[in-house]
């Protein structure tokens, strides 16, 4: 057994008691619901319409951000069972609907353990869906991975929408030839990135985000959490946490030191990734390929 299998292990009862401790609905009393983010300013700015951006797979494989096509059936099985216990949360078919179910942040320890690799898998598994539609929301603004593989890292996103609250932020969405599928780039760098991401704005930007579509689930591709505090404020505004695990590489204590970062209220799961496991209760768990060492 991996050193990491034991950190998880170790980890499944507290994991357990977190994802028992299910936070109660938001109270909506009418006119105004509790919590419920202000109306955008009556003077938007609403950016020129996105065309759809083209989904590369052959470029996604090439890069090692999709399995081979001869595992391609195998790893869309195990994002079909990585995303039951989501969607269940999100949503409430199947379990008690978790407060802010819907808005789900994907995470590391440390970097190259396949968190991009998760995001991008998991994005497109829950596009499948009939009912659900996903917003892919590039929240490592540091590194921005997902917007230059998908080729709008020059396109205003998240950080010009904590910079402007008069910019219309549905507008900032773009759409791709995917159907269920949309796009929010990291946006224009600024020096206050971590301070945007750390603001009461973000919060209600991200409820934004998630209230725009009574079906829409918005994932947050994420930083490290053991490198950044952009990582950690993103934690406190979601409601489910998904840690990606690199089996055989990550420390121990690295993923204990992260899972610490997680607030306790929070719906935490775990992709060990590249390790051949069976799944355990209270863990999201995907086994076999998982590309290379991306991030």
């Amino acid at each position: 057994m991996s050193l990491v299998e034991r950190a998880l292990k170790k980890l499944q009862e507290s994991s357990r008691e977190r994802a028992s401790v299910v936070p109660a609905a938001v109270n909506r009393p009418a006119p105004a619901p509790a919590g419920t983010p202000p109306p955008p300013p009556a003077n938007r700015i609403v950016m020129p319409q996105h065309a759809p951006v083209s989904v590369d797979r052959n470029a996604l494989r090439a890069a090692g951000l999709l399995p081979p096509e001869h595992q391609e059936r195998q790893v869309a099985d195990q994002f079909r069972q990585i995303k039951r216990p989501l969607i269940a949360n999100a949503t409430g078919r199947g379990a008690k609907k978790v407060a802010n179910g819907h808005l789900i942040m994907t995470a590391s320890a440390l970097p190259n353990e396949g968190k991009t690799f998760t995001s991008i898998n998991l994005a497109l598994s829950l596009a499948m869906e009939k009912d659900i539609t996903v917003l892919l929301v590039d929240a490592d603004v540091a590194k921005r991975h997902l917007s230059k593989i998908f080729g709008v890292e020059k396109e205003a996103g998240l950080l010009d929408a904590l910079k402007d609250d008069a910019l219309d932020l549905e507008s900032l969405v773009i759409p791709t030839d995917i159907p269920g599928l949309s796009l929010l780039p990291a946006g224009t760098r600024t020096d206050i990135a971590t301070e945007l991401l750390s603001s009461a704005h973000m919060e209600t930007t991200v409820a934004r985000l998630g209230a725009s579509s009574p079906n829409r689930i918005v994932l947050l591709d994420s930083p490290p959490l053991l490198l950044t505090s952009e990582s950690r404020a993103l934690a406190s505004v979601v409601g489910q946490v998904v840690v990606v695990v690199c089996a055989g590489r990550t420390p121990q204590q690295a993923v204990i030191d992260a899972v610490g970062h997680v607030p306790s209220d929070k719906i935490l799961g775990f992709i060990l990734n590249q390790c051949d496991v069976q799944a355990s209760e209270g863990y999201y768990y995907g086994d076999g390929y998982y590309g290379e060492s991306k991030d």
